[in-house]
This record gives structure tokens, sequence and C-alpha cells, in this order.
């Protein structure tokens, strides 16, 4: 029986390395890696030797006949990544193995392997460098566990913040807890015998950016996109108006987010914005507390939620259902909730249209089994129902968040024209946004560091890794080869011998870090 590719998967690629019939696509060499929504098996190639379930991260790997309920549907959901011609060409299958090896007599097709490739190959007098890394999330840690399984190098961890982890730890939902097990595979390298660690440590408050890099050969900032885009409408900064990652932060304990930041005493919440963010938060809103328990959800979190008068959740989203942000994995997982109503609002004839119209590869086609009405908002939240409901209204687009002080409504603007929608809570989820570093350049445009392959322009011996690199886009495993591109860049330079020569050593560097933290 062959395996399957389910909900959690972070698309690092870690599969992909250790299928010994290259069954798992796309690739890293493939032109779809990083475009496709997840990493997909092929049942009829798939051997069933469980390597990739064991070596999968976020445990998203089963075999199809044990797949967890509300799962279920990823067989067909793996099996028909293969049926694309496109994938066809990228993948193709070679003739039937010998007969036997395979499921019910049939050799399984092997799918070709590319030429290989040694991206690592160094001088052998290459000397150890000591690179810091400032950011403990996925982009840091994967450029970090690069530097130490390929070279000799001395690694310095740094990060803000007195736990490491970045968004694995305070960005990842806890009901997701699958996902937030890739944190344990980069932890193991905090206490590899040739790195440090400094938690609790700022670049740019403690410590200049002049300073660290004056200990180091190379520095890579891996910060990340800190805080988050604004919609720029009149009331956005209204009491009760605020960013999905504040929230997201608030019931993962970010230390910098008070435990009273967020108030859900409102029956309904209007959540602008329809990725995978905004689905993560309606999620939360609306699911049983006693389901939460056992999670990682901060303790006031929970006892808000405990306390919560939420009975509704309307997702904005400016475009239409064939153009929702959000994946199928996280809307198919947002179906099967057990707690909850799912709704189209049926506002505009466009919608249904666009819904009946959708192909089967189509994301549209995932609402077609969904109830679709036009909604009163007139009439309050069903206070008196036992399940919460979440409202996916498309073609909506918001032009103010209406109140004297605190939030009362958000107007939109579509194909009805302009209409309020009553809410005591208004959450924006319109992406995350970088913010400028201290002694490094930044594009006020895209919120990035402008750079060459990773290597940060003008400064020489800087470069920078994931968002902070190529804005907030991509999940947890396209930090994988982000990060390979700016180590290879850092290590051409040092072959090139163009770094900056470090003035300070690593003795030096804890004793100044000790002092200023």
């Amino acid at each position: 029986m062959a395996f399957a590719i389910t909900q959690t998967c972070c698309a690092d690629a870690t599969c992909v390395a250790v299928c010994p019939v290259n069954c798992i696509h796309p690739t890293p060499e493939e032109r779809a890696f990083g475009s496709t929504e997840m990493l997909y098996v092929d049942p009829k190639a798939c051997i069933d030797c469980g390597a990739c379930a064991d070596a999968c991260p976020v445990d998203a790997v089963f075999p199809v006949d044990s797949l967890p309920p509300g799962q279920r549907d990823y067989a067909d959901i793996n099996a028909a990544y293969f049926e694309q011609p496109a994938t066809r060409s990228q993948a193709p299958a070679a003739p039937q193995a010998r007969a036997g090896s395979g499921t019910a007599g049939h050799g399984p097709n092997f799918h070709t392997w590319g030429e290989p490739a040694f991206d690592r190959v160094l001088p052998s007098d290459f000397r150890p460098l000591r690179v810091a890394i400032v950011g403990t999330g996925p982009a840091g840690m994967y450029a970090a566990e690069d530097l130490l399984l390929h070279t000799r190098s001395e690694v310095t961890l740094i990060d803000r913040l007195p736990v490491a982890g970045g968004l694995v730890r305070y960005g990842v939902a806890p009901d997701h807890p699958a996902t937030k097990k890739i944190g344990d595979t980069f932890a193991r390298f905090h206490t590899h015998p040739r790195v440090r660690v400094h938690l609790g440590l700022e670049v740019g408050g403690h410590i200049t950016a002049e300073e660290l890099a004056a200990h180091h050969d190379a520095v890579i900032y891996a910060v990340g996109a800190a805080t988050d885009r604004r919609l720029g409408i009149p009331g956005e900064g209204r009491a009760g108006s605020i960013s999905a990652t504040t929230f997201v932060a608030w019931y993962n304990a970010h230390p910098e987010v008070a435990p009273d930041a967020v108030d859900l005493s409102a029956e309904r919440v209007v959540v602008i914005g329809n990725g995978n963010v905004a689905l993560d938060v309606a999620r939360i809103l609306v699911s049983d507390p006693a389901a939460l328990a056992g999670t990682t959800i901060a303790g006031h979190a929970l006892e808000e939620l405990r306390r919560s008068k939420v009975r509704e959740v309307v997702l904005l989203g400016r475009r239409g259902p064939e153009h929702a942000a959000y994946t199928g994995p996280e809307l198919l997982a947002l179906k099967r909730h057990a707690d909850l109503d799912l709704l189209v609002d049926d506002h505009d004839a466009r919608i249904g249209a666009a819904i009946d119209a959708a192909g089967p590869k189509d994301k549209a086609d995932m609402l077609r089994d969904v109830p679709r009405a036009a909604v009163d908002w007139s009439v309050p939240p069903d206070a008196a129902g036992r399940r919460r409901r979440v409202v996916l209204r498309f073609l909506s687009t918001p032009v103010e968040v209406c109140g004297d002080e605190a939030v009362r409504a958000v107007r939109v603007t579509g194909g009805a024209g302009e209409q309020e929608i009553p809410a005591g809570l208004a959450l924006r989820a319109i992406g995350y946004r970088g913010v400028p570093q201290a002694g490094l350049p930044f594009d006020e445009d895209t919120g990035t560091v402008p750079h060459e392959h990773g290597r940060v322009v003008g400064t020489p011996g800087m470069y920078v890794v994931g968002w902070i690199k190529r804005g907030p886009s991509g999940g947890i495993g396209a930090n994988r080869t982000c990060a390979a591109e700016t180590v290879g860049t850092l290590l051409a330079d040092a072959v090139a011998g163009v770094l900056p020569a470090p003035t300070g050593g690593p003795r030096a560097f804890r004793r100044l870090a000790r002092r200023r933290r």
C-alpha cells in the first residue's frame, strides 16, 4: 500500500532526499518546486518502504490505509497530482521493474533521477569560518544546518527573544502540533559542539551590527518579517482593530504581546483577508476551548476563549473564490472542523458562477459542497445556537472600520455597492512585512533588504535569508532552498577571499554579549 502526504506538509524536501525511487514531487530541481501547496507521493511508483514517513519532520506522511480521519482525501489528492500532463512531463516514469516488487504483483514505475549535483565542493585548505546568524526561525536554522553539515564553520545563533524558534514557536497555530515538531529538528543544532546560542540579545539594541560583524567572518540575517501590512483605510487604528500578527502572537504567548491584548466580547468578528493565517485565526476563534486545552496555547488566551462570546467569523476576500489566498489543505481542514458551520455569502452572482464553473483541479471547486446563501447582516449571529459559523465573503473590499472609539462595523464595497458588516472586532490578515535592520540597506516598497543571491548589496560580509530576503511568501520548507542559495553565495565569497577579516574572537564576543545583555 502506498504512502500519502497530508495537510501538515512543510515542503522542505527532506522526504525527497530519502525516497529510493524518486516518487515524491516536485523535487527542488523541478520548476514547480515552491509553487505547489505541498509535496505529493506517486502511488503507482511508491514501493511502500516508509523512508519518507520516518524522515518527515512534521509527521505529514502516512500509509494510505492508515490515514487519520479527516485526511483520507489525501490519498486521492496525491494521486491526482500525477494525473496532470505538466506533472508527468516533470516526473517521467520509467518502464515497470521486475515483476513482484510492487503491489498486486506489478513492478513500480520508478521515476527517473536527474544528474547528481555537488554544490558544496570546497578547497582542501578551506579554513573554518565563524558565522553569526541573527534569528532562530526556520530560515536561520536551515542556514545553520547547511553550514554545520557541509563545512567546519563555527556558528553563533542570536535571537532577541528569550526562546528560540521564530515563527515555528510564535507563528504556528497551537492546534497544529505536528507542524511545531519541526522545531525539535532545529533544536538539535542548539547543542552542536560548533554552535553558541545567545538568546535575549538584540542586534541594534544590546550590540551594534558593526560589533557583531567585527567578531565574525560573516553575518546572516534571518529576522523574518516582524510586523504586518496596513490597510490604509479610515478607522484602522480604532480600539478593537488589530492585526492577525498580534492575534497569533497573543495565543502563542509572545513575550512582546500583553495577555489582555485581545478582547473576545463581540459576537461577530471580521477577518480582512482569506489566506492561511486568516483561516488559522478563524479556526481558533470558533474552536471548542476544551479541544485546545492540551495544546501549547497560552493560558491567558485559553481563558479568554472560554469567556468568548464570538459566534461568527467573517473572512473577507477582495477577489473571487477562484483567486482565494488560502491553500487547499487549509480549507479542507476548515471544512472538516467538527465545531463549526461553513457558509459562502452568495451576495454576488459571480461568486456562485465561479464555483459552479470550476474544474476539478480549480481552487473554487473545493467550495462546491459548501452551503451558499445571501447573509442578512442586520440579524445578529445566533447566540442561542450550539455551533459557531465561519462565513466566506468574496468580492468585498474593506473601505472603512466604522465606530466611535471602538469598532462597530466594517464597511465594504463590492458588486452590490457599499455595505456595513456589524462587528465588534476587526482583524487584518493581509500579510507580514519586514522592518529595517540597523546597519543594513532597506527597500521600503518591498519590505526587504536589497541583495544579490543573498549577499547584502554594498555591505561585504552581510547576508540575508528568509522573508527579510525574499518577502513574506512561502512556508517553512521554502526556507531550505532559500538558505542553500545564501550559504552558497557566502561560501563562494569566502573561497574568493572577499570576506572582511574579523578583529575579535569568539571569547571576546561572548564577554561582550554577557556584558551588554
